[in-house]
């Protein structure tokens, strides 16, 4: 089933096929074709802070990730740096949202140290208390997973969610996702 609903996701990315109602509804559908939210997050990792309306005209794809306990973020860290380093100097901005789910005190020190080990080039925002990511995704839902990916156009609109669980480049979903990125990039601003 989970495989079916992948294909489906890919195939409707691709153009493939319709956009007709699947019998299972993908998490998130309900979000696509919403404004993104943004967000005011006042620590970030690797930039100055960054403004959501400063990513205006960009396509942006914003990624909530964990410690690098995590498997999910793990496997997923790589997709991420290798989609900025393909599509940043063609309009994409990378972005991601450390949210806290470790025993011990957030502290800065160890989200610079995550993001050291994952290799981010790109901007990360601290969602200290989740308040970006319950504004994104969970705000009342009960869903599967709080490392979800948001591809946003360059209007702002929400295009594209992986719900969570791992990205990882050679999979449909990385398929999918990249497919997306490259389509929002080619439309006209």
């Amino acid at each position: 089933m989970l495989f079916a609903v992948r294909f489906l996701r890919l195939a409707v990315a691709l153009g493939l096929v319709g956009s007709a109602r699947p019998v299972v509804a993908a998490a998130g559908a309900e979000l696509i074709g919403t404004p993104a939210p943004g967000w005011n997050i006042a620590d970030w990792i690797g930039s100055r802070p960054v403004a959501w309306p400063d990513l205006h005209g960009k396509v942006v794809l914003v990624r909530w990730f964990t410690s690098a306990e995590c498997p999910f973020c793990h496997a997923t860290a790589p997709a991420l740096n290798k989609l900025h380093h393909d599509f940043a100097g063609r309009g994409l901005a990378v972005i991601g949202m450390y949210h806290h789910k470790r025993p011990e005190p957030l502290t800065l020190d160890a989200v610079r140290a995550t993001v050291r080990d994952y290799g981010f080039e790109f901007p990360v925002g601290v969602d200290r208390d989740w308040r970006t990511l319950n504004r994104w995704w969970l705000d009342g839902h009960k869903r599967d997973f709080t490392s979800v990916s948001f591809l946003v156009d360059r209007r702002g609109v929400i295009r594209y969610i992986h719900p969570g669980g791992a990205l990882e480049p050679g999979t449909p979903d990385y398929a999918a996702l990249r497919a997306k990125v490259e389509q929002l990039l080619a439309a006209r601003p």
